[in-house]
């Protein structure tokens, strides 16, 4: 067998970005980003391209992701701040409730978001995992971008030009969501 591989590609040019990130823990979210940034242009995203949004906590996260993911302006978000376990159970609530949100955004809206909210035990194992986890997420949501693009089949390939109505109608809904991916490429 020789199965067509598709290859990572972490080539940023002409990706537009964006980045939530939750203030609370905010040295160590400012880590991420910076790391984050730093990693996008080495990858050749245009800092014009990218978008930073702040948020008060990683609980508002999936909130701003969800509505820059159905913008259709970001080909790949990222998500950054930190979760640092505390006395109480209020740790676990908050990390799983942020995890599943932006899951959710992603699967639902076909807009990659790599998360890079720690969630760690202590403040020191989340500052010294901040910087690779912030160049991490980079990677990812350019890597997750291109694939993304490359797995979604051209709009336009000339077949469907001369496509009768009823066809049409029993393909509204694929349209409708080739329509939502069309506009996120841009």
């Amino acid at each position: 067998m020789n199965p067509y591989i598709v290859q990572p590609d972490l080539d940023g040019a002409g990706l537009h970005i964006g980045i939530v990130r939750a203030r609370f823990n905010e040295a160590i979210g400012e880590a991420e980003l910076q790391a984050c940034l730093a990693e996008l242009g080495e990858l050749g995203v245009d800092e014009e391209s990218i978008l930073v949004a702040t948020v008060p906590g990683a609980l508002e996260i999936g909130l701003t992701v969800a509505t820059m993911a159905e913008s259709g302006e970001f080909d790949a978000l990222i998500a950054l701040g930190a979760v640092i376990r505390g006395e109480t159970y209020h740790f676990e609530i908050v990390s799983n409730e942020m995890a599943s949100a932006i899951t959710r955004v992603s699967l639902e809206t076909g807009v990659p978001v790599a998360n890079g909210v720690l969630t760690t035990e202590t403040d020191e194992q989340a500052v010294e995992r901040a910087p690779e986890k912030g160049r991490d997420c980079a990677r990812v949501a350019v890597e997750m971008a291109n694939l993304i693009a490359a797995l979604d089949p051209e709009e336009d390939d000339g077949e469907d030009d001369d496509e009768d109505e009823d066809d049409e109608d029993d393909e509204e809904e694929d349209e409708d969501f080739d329509d939502k991916q069309s506009d996120k490429r841009r």
